[in-house]
């Protein structure tokens, strides 16, 4: 089996997390310590309301917060005003609170309160993949892993950026809607509030001869969507249009689409609908990247990313002045978000901003002057 390696890259406002097995990314975690989703986090919480036709309670955690405890998790035979220890297994999901697991323990009473935060992407990767060496190019980042898993150098940094230009374009694809496959064709991926949609595009063996190319990219079509699937930890109803096949031809391919989901546990395959749709679901636990990210990418999302081509730029150039020309919207969202322009200021030195009102997305820049 291929090494794995796991890369942390850190940079104002955020932690992106890659997996790399071999020299294929496996796993993508972007996280925003500032706001963590909280999956792992463990509470006191006191029951608000029983839910019996949810089959379930509510529970008020610190923060204002309300989180869902499932009778199979716990909450059967708790009463009303009950103080509870609790865990976070599944973040938040529109507008929804966190779902709660009971964790057991010596009672506890209030107030509400955060006990522990649960481990954040770079320590859960490193104990599913023990082996496995992990590079970071922050030094606080670096500290913190070495205090947690032991320093027996299996965890260094670096001065100089973690991912390297391939792994840049492979988080840059996980935030567009389209992939194209390696065979020709495409995926587009369009995320709802009801369901995930995930068209197959043939494109040049749309419309030929050829049954077993056409075959053969669809079959390569969907182990790329399992792929997509996991590392955009996407969830809920997933439905895929394959590229032009009869029936039977869409119904030979589920064999192998069974096979590609045993990687990824919380994916299931349904079937097939009536309209030849093959049906997914999968369970939620990390927030999918287009939520973290925005589709299209937020304000937010693109300012900081533009602070993340500073600090490369500021360390190639040090000393230099910098000014980010970007959108209004950019700099509130920026100026609103705890920390990050002051770690910016921190690694990079005073950081100007130019408006601009007819900055397009994506047209944010860092330059000295």
């Amino acid at each position: 089996m291929a090494e794995a390696l796991i890369l942390v890259s850190v940079s104002p406002g955020e932690q992106r997390t890659a997996l790399l097995v071999g020299d294929r990314l496996e796993a993508a975690f972007i996280e925003r310590p500032a706001r963590p989703e909280g999956v792992g986090d463990l509470h006191v919480g006191r029951l608000s309301a029983r839910a019996p036709a949810m089959g379930g309670a509510f529970i008020a955690l610190a923060g204002g917060e309300t989180g869902f405890l499932p009778d199979s998790e716990g909450a059967k035979g708790r009463t009303e005003g009950e103080w509870l220890r609790v865990a976070v297994t599944r973040a938040p999901q529109g507008g929804k609170g966190p779902r709660l697991s009971l964790r057991p323990g010596e009672p506890v009473s209030g107030p509400l309160r955060l006990l522990a935060r649960g481990p954040d992407a770079p320590l859960r990767l490193a104990v599913q993949y023990p082996d496995a060496l992990i590079h970071t190019d922050g030094a606080a980042t670096a500290a913190r892993l070495r205090g947690a898993l032991g320093g027996d150098g299996r965890v260094t940094f670096s001065p100089r950026p973690v991912f390297d230009d391939t792994v840049e374009a492979a988080f840059d694809e996980l935030a567009a809607p389209e992939v194209p496959l390696s065979g020709g064709g495409r995926l587009t991926i369009h995320p709802t509030p009801a369901l995930v949609a995930i068209d197959v595009d043939a494109g040049s063996v749309a419309g030929g001869r050829d049954a077993a190319g056409h075959m053969s990219l669809n079959q390569a079509a969907l182990a790329e969507a399992v792929r997509q699937i996991r590392l955009r930890h996407l969830a809920g109803a997933i439905l895929v249009d394959m590229a032009g096949l009869p029936m039977a031809r869409r119904k030979a391919l589920l064999p192998a689409v069974q096979e590609s989901a045993k990687a990824d546990p919380h994916l299931r395959v349904v079937g097939i609908t009536g309209l030849g749709l093959i049906e997914l679901q999968r369970r939620r636990v990390h927030t999918p990247l287009h939520e973290v990210l925005g589709q299209p990418a937020s304000a937010l999302t693109r300012g900081l990313a533009a602070l993340r081509r500073g600090v490369r730029q500021a360390q190639a150039s040090p000393g230099a002045a910098l000014t980010l020309t970007a959108h209004p919207n950019v700099w509130a969202a920026l100026r609103d978000w705890p920390g990050a322009l002051e770690e910016f200021q921190q690694i990079a030195g005073p950081l100007r901003f130019s408006p601009d009102p007819l900055c397009t997305p994506g047209r944010e820049d860092i330059h000295a002057g």
